[in-house]
């Protein structure tokens, strides 16, 4: 399906981007059919059961072009490029935020390994888990301990036991444990 004439659509680009919606609601319908056509394009390299639609993606581009007021339209070819690269945003979005929804939605990773090495100059992070390791030692000073040894020390868990005078599997448990209730101190109130 062919789009109306070019000079049609672009004079509706210009009158839209001086302001005028009375002119964007004349060229819906003039751009609809191409647009239509360029979601189908893209919906067929995704995978399969995939869950946005073209007509999703097509009112995706809609919501996002209407939000651009002033844009300076130099003709039909620059408004379907956009709308191809906005096509383009919104299912790299959506992939993106689906693949952060099978992995914890954005939720807060802290990571408690034996090579971390600490900068020379606290950071925020490292202040909120100073906070929270404070906390922790007035709870249980031993799994502070752990916690000290292990991530700011960099010690390995038979050396951690070693200085501890405990079993290794005595600091597996409690290095466990520490990091879980870490994390919920640390994430506490910061809800993704």
């Amino acid at each position: 399906m062919r789009v109306r004439s070019p000079s049609s659509i672009t004079g509706l680009l210009q009158a839209w981007g001086g302001g005028n919606q009375a002119a964007f609601e004349k060229l819906v319908p003039l751009v609809d059919a191409e647009l239509r056509r360029l979601a189908r394009r893209y919906m067929r390299g995704e995978r399969a059961g995939h869950t946005l639609q073209p007509t999703a993606l097509i009112n995706e581009v809609y919501l996002r072009l209407i939000d651009w007021r002033s844009i300076s339209w130099q003709d039909r070819a620059h408004f379907f490029g956009l709308s191809a690269r906005l096509m383009r945003r919104t299912l790299v979005d959506h992939a993106r935020h689906h693949r952060t929804a099978k992995r914890g939605d954005g939720a807060l990773t802290i990571a408690f390994d034996e090579g971390a090495v600490v900068p020379r100059q606290p950071t925020a992070d490292l202040v909120a888990i100073d906070d929270a390791l404070s906390t922790l030692a007035t709870l249980d000073p031993r799994k502070s301990q752990i916690v000290e040894l292990r991530f700011f020390g960099g010690l390995t868990v038979e050396e951690t036991a070693e200085v501890l005078k405990i079993s290794p599997r005595t600091v597996k448990r409690e290095w466990n444990l520490a990091r879980a209730w870490l994390y919920s101190e640390l994430t506490r109130g910061k809800s993704a």
